[in-house]
């Protein structure tokens, strides 16, 4: 019992460490690129099972962690940001941080996943603007429904600190949506 105690307590310690103002940035931006690779894994896995895939694309994982390095910096400021120029926690400044989220911070994470994954396909500009319109416009509908809820939860009661990695707990079941929209067989 005395082991298990000294552990927890080690383990909270490191954890403090990691979301201390130090190591925060790259907390939040290891969060983001395993949140996004694993995603694309649990994706790529449910295809495997159905037989829409015979095996594990690498390189597509690999990308999206890409993306997932990219978008987590953003995130990390982003939250800073919102925090700085709408201090507070009243219903108006909230309403305030949900728009903002959802008309800047949405708009430019959909376009950077998109965009980074076209680059990295080797997409002409003409398929890249295609893919924006198709595929952005059904990430963006569907971030209608997640994110204000999600984020009402993420502005209201956690710390700055700790708003990337409740986004990411999040944003996993989001990132296989992202997954399933970008290469299911439908898109």
């Amino acid at each position: 019992m005395q082991t298990a105690i000294i552990s927890v307590k080690k383990i909270a310690q490191k954890g403090r460490i990691l979301f201390s103002s130090k190591y925060l940035l790259y907390t939040n931006v290891g969060i983001s690129i395993a949140s996004s690779a694993l995603g694309d894994v649990i994706v790529q896995s449910g295809e495997k099972v159905s037989d829409q895939s015979k095996q594990w694309d690498k390189i597509r994982t690999a990308q999206l962690a890409v993306t997932g390095a990219a978008i987590g910096p953003f995130c990390h400021y982003w939250y800073i940001f919102l925090d700085w120029y709408l201090p507070g926690k009243t219903g108006r400044i909230l309403v305030k941080k949900l728009l903002l989220d959802q008309f800047v911070c949405s708009p430019v994470v959909i376009g950077s996943f998109l965009g980074m994954t076209c680059y990295m396909e080797g997409k002409t500009v003409k398929d890249m603007k295609t893919e924006m319109k198709e595929k952005g416009a059904t990430l963006y509908i569907t971030e209608w429904l997640v994110w204000p809820p999600a984020q009402v939860i993420n502005f209201c009661f956690l710390p700055t600190r700790f708003r990337v990695l409740y986004d990411s707990s999040i944003s996993l079941g989001f990132d296989c949506y992202y997954s399933k929209v970008k290469y299911g067989k439908n898109s």
